[in-house]
């Protein structure tokens, strides 16, 4: 018979978006997908295909504007320059044992400079390394052997831009000649150096503060070329091979083209914006540029007019930064000022003339390098598939929640957190959001004292505003749309897109709440139908009710208090008071939610339903909507709580296994807590932030039509039957929870109950039959199957008593123990449970009324075991992967609780650090203390013997003389 554990709620962090780019330093592999970027005080390589995090390199101590990276286009090597003076070198390789990771092997650590180095490239065949420092000065290493090849001196300010190129042979060759004819002095000198063919065209340019470019002939060690024309920063380096031309930009707001052969100016364009990066695209036919008004812009090599139509310019924590690209890429990769990296297609370029216009680059995909602090969070979409974020920012970010993705990418796929759209229109940050029961309609508030109502169409990736609420005299810090959905079959819950919310409340710092009636048709400006002055400081939270025949909603304030509100007529019908502190959030427990016994009289909470409040005094309460009064209060964490949303209850219940009435909670301690509202305790604390978690909430489930809910039903009331028949609880579909903090992190909570009931009731009836099979294997004397089976189980007590049995019984002649087949058993033992025996032995040698038993055993295995293998054991467990359990466990007897023993076991991990010397001194010293008393007994023996010889010879001489 299966044995039924207790069940526990459990959650498991089934998923997990951090940020992948704070800033600094970054750079892009040649095939365009990894991206190595700077994370904090760590260096991050990422999958631009998936999004995974494959390899972080720790340690590296400093600002993230103190590093700059170098990845070879192949991605084997990785070279970190920081301000620190030192520049190491991790060579790439994907892991061979997962296919997901890279592993990061530290090379070598040099000094590149004397003062640090602020710019780096690599060039096209991913040999050689060229740095750029602060002194002026540029070297060129060998990145396969670790070692400076090139040294050069020139520049009069810090380098600011490098960039390898190579030049046609015969080119060089005529611009040698061409210096011979203006120096005969370095004419002589030229004709000394002997020309190959293979290294001949190799250059590197460098740029810097200065304004001036050097063009740097790998070869010859020197300089060919100064080209001063520009008068600020230079940041922008890059070649033509095809049109010969060298392209330079700076910060002086133009771009000048550069002939190869002659290092003439070939024509100077007037961009009218600083540049902080600029190169050739389609083979030299274009070039592009980018800088602060954050606009992507296209240039005809040709006649050196902006062939993209005319951008409207973005705001300065938007600027462009740096701009990516590989000739082998049909796209470009902008780096922004807000840690944004924005992909754009190419595609357009391809057939297109010099004279004609288009449009700005199509966006292929837009990837948040973090989410800054995570403030509010809401499922959104018909199959809530997609993520809404407010992230102390202006703008609203979706992301995608599937993996099949069918959008635009590096490689055409997507992945899970991929950002999907950016709603832009509020002026200041976004404080609050609020989704409709359809998760078509998105309401959001900000500081600029506005609200807005965007309607979402993720089918047609139509994401609009639908109007702005304006009225409040402060920032909105809550807003709420209606949580109430129409009748299955109407033509709102059949089309929600072409039917708004009926009406929206706000609640602002100006200490008020307004209703707006939201207009049937886009771009009307709503009108607010009332406007009350709801309490004494700042509304902190709202929220309305899920029932469609009582309209209701809560406000919650700083000032300590939640009232309730009838929707319709603006009137408080009652004020919940309690909490010591301001109340941060706020909500109504859903439709059909259990109700609540109270522990005084026993008696239910009303079917009114019931109100969940999370505040600043740390604790959780739910109130009553009857007569307003607490039904339970929680206590637990350890500072705010800033959020709490209710969780939707089983269809079995509690008593039937599943779960019952559960709130969640969100602090500023960083923890996400489950409680269970009837018993009144803490179900789960889930730990994944390490900052104040502002945003929850739970996973509705999908909409389903008139026909679908049918369907379901019928399959719910099936599944029932049979759950009834069998008797056992219901495996429903998993509960989802995410929490966004401000550590920039997104975890994705799946509910792992069920399963781990399931898990541990299997272990419990496993543990029972291999229980019987070692009582068994004991009375049939199979030495070999119950020695290891105990070891395997972990039975110390019957372990011993076996080696008791043994030990106590009849010797057999050889035998170290007491039969030869244990002997043989010992002899044959792993080298995991070798380790696991020669500590229990440590524990009985230990204990004076066992030690005998210990000793028959320790001699049998310095018998029959190499000594070289002994002192190897630890170091051959930890290469294999062994975990190690606790000593000094009883035995679980037959009447404990093997469901609670078994989930104990299942739960350990290798925290034992012994090693062999270790339990050697154990068993050493107790040893030496046995002997120590044996030799004592043997003392008093042979005194007692003697005094009893020589009573004896006393007696027998009485009885002589008598």
């Amino acid at each position: 018979m299966a044995l039924r554990a207790e069940t526990k709620t459990t959650f498991e962090p089934a998923r997990v978006i951090q940020p992948i780019y704070t800033g600094g330093a970054i750079a892009l592999s040649e095939d365009g997908k990894l991206l190595a970027s700077t994370l904090g005080e760590e260096a991050l390589i990422t999958s631009l295909d998936t999004g995974a995090h494959l390899v972080r390199i720790e340690g590296l101590l400093g600002r993230r504007a103190d590093y700059h990276f170098g990845l070879t286009p192949d991605a084997s090597c990785l070279v970190i320059c920081s301000r620190s003076l030192s520049m190491r070198m991790y060579a790439l390789q994907s892991s061979s044992t997962l296919e997901s990771t890279i592993s990061a092997k530290l090379l070598r650590t040099v000094k590149p400079h004397a003062t640090p180095v602020v710019t780096v490239a690599v060039d096209s065949t991913s040999s050689l390394l060229a740095t750029g420092a602060a002194d002026g000065s540029v070297k060129v290493w060998d990145l396969r052997g670790g070692y400076n090849t090139h040294t050069f001196h020139g520049h009069s300010g810090v380098i600011s831009a490098l960039h390898f190129f190579q030049v046609d042979p015969a080119d060089a060759v005529q611009s040698t000649k061409s210096k011979k004819r203006k120096n005969k002095q370095r004419a002589t000198e030229a004709e000394e150096v002997q020309q190959d063919d293979a290294t001949a065209g190799y250059r590197l340019a460098s740029g810097g503060e200065d304004g001036k470019v050097r063009v740097w002939d790998l070869h010859k060690r020197e300089s060919v070329a100064t080209l001063d024309a520009h008068v600020s920063v230079v940041r922008g380096l890059s070649y033509s091979p095809e049109a010969r031309v060298l392209l330079t930009a700076s910060r002086d707001k133009t771009v000048i083209l550069w002939d190869a052969r002659t290092w003439q100016q070939q024509s100077t364009v007037a961009v009218l914006e600083s540049i902080e990066s600029a190169g050739f695209v389609e083979n030299g036919r274009f070039f592009y540029t980018g800088g602060e008004t954050v606009r992507i812009r296209i240039w005809s090599t040709e006649t050196g007019g902006e062939i993209t139509e005319e951008q409207p310019q973005g705001v300065e924590t938007e600027a462009i930064v740096d701009v990516l690209h590989h000739p082998q890429l049909s796209s470009l990769l902008s780096i922004h000022a807000d840690q944004t990296l924005v992909l754009h297609s190419l595609e357009p370029l391809g057939s297109l003339a010099p004279s004609k216009q288009i449009p700005a680059l199509p966006v292929l995909r837009r990837i948040s390098g973090t989410h800054d602090e995570v403030i509010d969070l809401a499922y959104i979409g018909s199959d809530r598939n997609l993520l809404a974020l407010a992230t102390n920012l202006e703008d609203i970010r979706l992301i995608t929640l599937q993996t099949s993705g069918d959008r635009s990418s590096v490689n055409g796929s997507s992945y899970f957190g991929a950002d999907v759209a950016l709603l832009k229109g509020h002026t200041d940050i976004i404080i609050t959001l609020s989704v409709d029961w359809s998760g078509h309609w998105l309401a959001t508030g900000a500081k600029d004292n506005t609200a807005k109502l965007w309607r979402l169409d993720p089918a047609k990736e139509d994401y609009s505003c639908y109007c702005t609420f304006t009225g409040h005299a402060e920032s909105i810090g809550a807003v709420s749309l209606p949580c109430a959905s129409p009748a299955v079959g109407s033509k709102e819950y059949d089309r929600p897109l072409d039917f708004p919310p009926k009406f929206l409340v706000t609640g602002s710092q100006d200490k008020t709440v307004k209703r707006w009636d939201i207009p049937t048709q886009a771009g009307k400006a709503p009108r607010a139908a009332y406007t009350r002055k709801a309490h004494d400081k700042d509304i902190n939270a709202l929220a309305t009710s899920y029932s469609s025949t009582t309209s209701l909603f809560a406000s919650a304030s700083q000032d300590r208090t939640v009232k309730i509100w009838d929707t319709e007529t603006g009137e408080a019908i009652g004020v919940l008071r309690g909490h010591k502190r301001g109340v941060w959030s706020v909500a109504f427990s859903p439709s059909g939610t259990p109700a609540l016994t109270t522990s005084e009289s026993g008696s239910a909470s009303s079917a009114k339903g019931m109100v969940v409040t999370g505040s600043g005094d740390k604790t959780v309460r739910i109130w009553s909507l009857s007569d307003y009064s607490c039904l339970r209060t929680f206590e637990g964490h350890a500072n705010s709580v800033l959020k709490v949303v209710w969780l939707p209850a089983s269809k079995g219940g509690r008593g039937k296994g599943g779960r019952g009435v559960q709130v969640a909670s969100a602090a500023g301690d960083g923890l996400v807590k489950v409680w269970d509202a009837q018993s009144g305790e803490c179900a789960a604390t889930l730990d994944n932030h390490i900052d104040r978690v502002w945003a929850l909430a739970a996973k509705p489930p999908p909409l389903l039509s008139a026909e679908e809910q049918t369907k379901q039903g019928a399959q719910d009331e099936s599944m029932r039957d049979d759950d009834d028949e069998e008797g056992t609880a219901d495996i429903e579909s998993t509960l989802e929870l995410v929490s966004g903090s401000a550590d920039s992190t997104l975890t994705f909570w799946h509910d792992t109950t069920s399963a781990t009931a399931l898990a541990t009731t299997q272990q419990a009836t496993q543990r029972v039959e291999q229980d019987q099979e070692l009582q068994n294997h004991i009375r049939a004397a199979n030495y070999r199957e119950a020695i290891v089976l105990a070891l395997q189980l972990n039975h110390p007590k019957r372990l011993l008593d076996l080696f008791t049995t043994v030990v106590n019984g009849p010797h057999e002649a050889g035998s170290f123990v007491g039969k030869k087949d244990v002997d043989a058993v010992i002899a044959s033992l792993s080298d995991s449970q070798l380790w696991s025996l020669l500590r229990r032995v440590r524990d009985w040698n230990a204990n004076g009324r066992t030690h005998d038993i210990a000793q028959h055993i320790l001699y049998a295995i310095l018998r029959l075991i190499p000594k070289t293998r002994l002192l190897s054991l630890r170091d051959r467990r930890r290469r294999a992967g062994g975990l190690d359990t606790e000593d000094g466990d009883e035995d679980v007897d037959e009447d404990g609780k093997l469901a609670g023993a078994m989930v104990e076991l299942s739960t350990r991990d290798a925290r034992s650090r012994e090693s062999v010397r270790e339990v050697v001194d154990g068993l050493k010293a107790y040893t030496q203390r046995h002997y120590d008393r044996l030799g004592g007994v043997a003392e008093e023996r042979f005194v007692l013997l003697w005094a009893l010889q020589q009573m004896d010879a006393v007696g027998g001489g009485a009885v002589e003389v008598s």
